[in-house]
């Protein structure tokens, strides 16, 4: 069994995965994805956007970084992804799932669901041109507003070449809205020979215990459920493990919010780095009781010293 971080982009940059893999109980993790249109991206768009590519393609914990493109085009995703395999990429991962209209608009993500020859023609393409000994997964979800076409989608991708598939178990249409439909990654497991990993609205162990049982999948890719509790991944893997583990309370947490600030300073603007830290702990507020007073305070806050002192830095020390 496996357990690994979803890509999502906006969100789970390199700092983000850098704090949570720390934490642990995270096999590998994802870029976000990196957009593919019509021509050769320049290196240092796969810089940018995986910046551990030079440090072996893995987190400071040594968790495995995979590479995620995503467009329409096969011959030129093909192109792309032996780029990235060039420049470090253990592993190729495609998007097939990303719901946001402005991506479905041109060409991208979920939208490529109402296509099978397709996902099948960029799968074929792709493993044709990445070296034989790098894998290639794909991500998907159920479909763009029905599950009636998830089969047929996943049989074109994995029969395509795909070595793993995830499956998001919602549509499209769906968004993030609940339920997830774990039911469906059953459906898809039965169809198609390759690992499937099932992914969606697993905030909790007990989440993550009826997401195994309704979908008869032992892999998870956790998302918005890890980034609002950092120690769900060892959790789980402390219970698969028949360990015991104590979930992390707010002053054990409070080390990785600072981390995660001055990576912030490091990397952004004065003007970018509060936002991406409110981010984070708007969304730690669903575990957190602590999260929505620091919220509160943070909120309206744009003076960089300011909101390192808030997460408990001195001034001094954040000079």
């Amino acid at each position: 069994m496996q357990i690994a971080l979803a890509p999502m982009e906006g969100l789970v940059d390199n700092i983000l995965r850098d704090v949570l893999t720390q934490v642990g109980g995270i096999d590998w993790c994802v870029t976000e994805f990196i957009r593919v249109c019509d021509r050769l991206l320049p290196a240092a768009t796969f810089d940018k956007l995986a910046p551990e590519l030079s440090q072996g393609a893995q987190t400071a914990a040594g968790v495995p970084l995979r590479v995620q493109l995503l467009g329409s085009d096969p011959v030129c995703l093909a192109e792309n992804a032996v780029l990235a395999c060039e420049l470090g990429a253990p592993v190729i991962d495609l998007n097939f799932g990303c719901p946001a209209k402005t991506v479905n608009k041109s060409r991208g993500g979920a939208v490529l669901l109402k296509e099978p020859e397709l996902l099948h023609a960029i799968l074929r393409e792709v493993r044709r041109a990445v070296p034989a000994h790098i894998p290639v997964t794909a991500k998907m979800r159920l479909g763009f507003d029905s599950p009636d076409g998830a089969l047929d989608c996943a049989l074109a991708l994995a029969e395509g070449g795909a070595e793993q598939l995830v499956v998001h178990a919602r549509t499209k249409v769906d968004g993030y809205k609940p339920p997830a439909h774990w039911e469906w990654v059953a459906k898809v497991q039965d169809v198609v020979k390759v690992p499937v990993y099932a992914n969606g609205e697993v905030w909790t162990l007990d989440d993550w215990r009826r997401c195994r049982e309704v979908s008869g999948v032992e892999d998870i890719m956790l998302g918005r459920g890890l980034v609002s509790r950092p120690d769900l991944a060892r959790q789980i893997a402390a219970e698969r493990d028949g360990v015991a583990f104590v979930p992390m309370d707010w002053q054990s947490l409070l080390p990785l919010i600072q981390d995660f600030w001055g990576q912030a300073r490091a990397q952004m603007t004065p003007r970018q780095a509060p936002g991406r830290l409110k981010q984070w702990v708007a969304m730690l507020t669903r575990t957190y009781p602590e999260a929505v007073a620091l919220f509160t305070e943070l909120r309206r806050e744009t003076d960089c010293d300011r909101v390192g002192q808030l997460i408990g830095i001195p001034v001094s020390a954040a000079a």
